[in-house]
């Protein structure tokens, strides 16, 4: 059996997830982008070895900062660690919160040789919507999306469009999604930052800004990329907090599009004063379904 567990940032995959793999003797593969980088702890976020509680959870802190690890990269190393654990006869259970990258892995996505070397890198969200709206006039994509915008712009100029991405290869798997209303998880994402800058955040990004604030895999990081603004005197500490629970609560929604559009999620409202009852009802839906 696998159980994906997905939802926005901040709503309580991790603790929901080690409640599961207790249940269902499972393992755990970890589908967010951030948390493979070791060291990227509080902005990721990153599942803590107490919180752990002798789970066994794969694909956490594999690389360094300044190494390149892609989609294609993790869709290689989730399915030989699925083959195995089911040759093992384990459960397994995804948790994370990049889409793209638990589509990658369970579904039939297909990299094309030109896709997997291609960089845009050097390319503004405003020259990537250009070249697509160059090839396909009538595209609706949205324009503040970088990763919309450069796997629409792959997709088209590899010719890879077409039944990608869309049949599941793994027979007995879940979709659990956790939500909340919009206005409490904004609010639990705001008091997020607040308790990441108290434990820490700052000298965390500091620490990367002086090893190279440049390199790929930091620019990305919610968290970073704002607070490295504010080592280089542009804004001040107030707003560089300011702006990391905004584009987090941003993130939040992409990522509610995402999972909506993309895989069939079932989702579960979160009782936060009792999450017994939520790891309840997620339990009961998964023993009648499996």
């Amino acid at each position: 059996m696998i159980i994906v567990i997905a939802g926005p940032t901040g709503v309580g995959k991790t603790k929901l997830s080690i409640e599961l793999a207790k249940k269902f003797n499972a393992e755990i593969i970890n589908f967010d982008s951030v948390q493979v980088y070791r060291k990227i702890d509080i902005a990721s976020a990153k599942v803590t070895e107490e919180e752990k509680e002798g789970i066994k959870h794969h694909l956490i802190d594999i690389k360094d900062y300044d190494e390149e690890y892609s989609v294609y990269d993790f869709q290689i190393d989730s399915r030989k660690i699925i083959e195995k654990l089911q040759k093992e006869n384990k459960n397994i259970i995804l948790v994370g919160g990049t889409g793209l990258y638990v589509k990658a892995c369970l579904y039939d996505y297909k990299f094309s040789k030109e896709e997997i070397k291609v960089n845009y890198d050097n390319l503004t969200d405003k020259e990537l919507y250009n070249r697509i709206i160059k090839i396909n006039k009538d595209i609706v994509v949205d324009k503040n999306n970088r990763r919309r915008l450069l796997r629409t712009l792959i997709n088209l100029e590899n010719d890879n469009i077409s039944n990608n991405g869309n049949d599941l290869l793994y027979n007995n798997t879940l979709f659990i999604g956790l939500t909340v209303p919009r206005d409490m998880l904004y609010e639990r994402i705001n008091k997020r930052v607040d308790l990441m800058v108290k434990n820490g955040l700052l000298g965390e990004a500091k620490y990367f800004y002086n090893k190279n604030k440049d390199v790929k895999s930091l620019k990305t990081v919610i968290g970073y990329k704002e607070l490295f603004r504010y080592f280089d005197n542009e804004i001040s500490l107030n707003d560089a907090i300011d702006l990391i629970k905004k584009n987090s609560r941003h993130y939040a929604k992409r990522q509610y599009t995402f999972f909506n559009n993309k895989m069939n999620i079932n989702w579960f409202n979160v009782d936060y004063d009792n999450f017994d009852n939520t790891v309840n009802e997620v339990i009961n839906y998964i023993e009648k379904n499996i």
